[in-house]
């Protein structure tokens, strides 16, 4: 007589009798492939992000970034198409100012960003990334963008000697705790468009800070040069507010 029932008809006569029903069975999901996604303008920009402002979850799957900069979380969901909420986070505590997340799981990208050189808790250990020369400007912009600065003031030193001797200034920098990942960038400026600029070391001077910060400058005659090349185009994606300084001498 069984074995014409049903399933759902044999069910129902063991829970009469007192045996509970057997548990459902669950079928794990197909792990997907790794990808390897195609170099784009926007791909490196926003790998350029995660160097400095990102961070790769330790479960394997999620890539969160983090900016006290609203636009700039705007343009990275736009690079990526995402439809992520962002939200308002705080500081570790010293910070003052708004600061701004997005997190989303993508477990191609995520791999694929391994592959490159980036991993979780990479602040004191990334080194050298394989990013294309073709792609590189994007990247460090993407990296300026992040961690980096340009900044512009009038010296009036010597204007003792003569009220006409003011100077508009412009230093171009770049920032890592990981000495070998800003010897690295140094290289490849260096090998592309023939720049080398100048790597010193910041020392720790308040209470929060554990280690050093290696910082690469740019004087103005090469800084011009640089950033002529990171804003290549008037559409690339980038910080505004930045460019915008960038912009009045390129």
């Amino acid at each position: 007589m069984l074995d014409t029932m049903d399933s759902k008809s044999i069910e129902r006569k063991l829970v009469r009798v007192g045996v509970p029903p057997p548990a459902p069975i669950f079928m794990p999901k197909l792990k997907l492939p790794d990808k390897d996604f195609e170099w784009t303008s926007k791909i490196a920009y926003i790998t350029g992000l995660l160097t400095t402002d990102g961070n790769l979850s330790c479960d394997g799957r999620h890539i969160i970034m983090r900016s006290c900069d609203l636009q700039l979380l705007k343009t990275f969901k736009k690079c990526l198409n995402l439809h992520n909420r962002i939200s308002e986070t705080f500081n570790n505590g010293w910070g003052k100012k708004r600061t701004y997340r997005i997190q989303f799981g993508n477990v191609q990208l995520y791999r694929w960003l391994l592959k490159i050189g980036l991993t979780p808790r990479k602040t004191y250990t990334i080194g050298e990334l394989k990013i294309p020369d073709k792609y590189f400007p994007d990247f460090l912009r993407g990296h300026l963008d992040g961690d980096g600065s340009i900044w512009t003031y009038k010296d009036y030193y010597n204007t003792y000697k003569n009220p006409k001797y003011v100077y508009r200034r412009l230093w171009t920098k770049f920032l890592s705790a990981s000495k070998i990942h800003i010897d690295w960038i140094r290289k490849n400026i260096s090998k592309i468009i023939s720049i080398k600029g100048h790597i010193s070391e910041i020392k720790p001077w308040r209470s929060y800070q554990t280690t050093s910060i290696h910082e690469l400058k740019f004087a103005k005659k090469d800084s011009i040069k640089l950033l002529s090349w990171l804003y290549y185009s008037s559409d690339v994606p980038c910080l505004k507010r930045k460019r915008k300084i960038a912009e009045k001498f390129i």
